[in-house]
């Protein structure tokens, strides 16, 4: 997926974003969003996941509605491990807790 220019420490650019909208939710024009990234700081709401061969967190406190087309293959499933992980970090950051 590709993000707009950066304002302050939110990312931008091309990078592999993790859907976190429920499957019955799926297709859809827009979908919920959460983006990765291989230097962002390790924070109990950053949950760490293997995607193409790299390890990289998932910024969940920066999920946002992003339009479908905007979104390139499908790269990989998250293991059950690692949807926990982020199924945590959504609760932590909604304080659904």
């Amino acid at each position: 997926m590709t993000i707009g220019r950066a304002r302050g420490s939110v990312v931008h650019g091309e990078r592999y974003g993790v859907v976190v909208q429920a499957s019955e939710f799926l297709p859809r024009s827009v979908v919920m969003v959460a983006p990765t990234s291989r230097s962002a700081r390790a924070a109990s709401f950053r949950p760490d996941a293997h995607i193409a061969g790299q390890s990289t967190r998932v910024l969940v406190e920066q999920i946002g509605a992003v339009d479908s087309r905007s979104l390139g293959e499908l790269i990989a499933h998250l293991t059950r491990e690692e949807m926990r992980g982020i199924d945590e970090a959504l609760r932590a950051v909604f304080g659904l807790t």
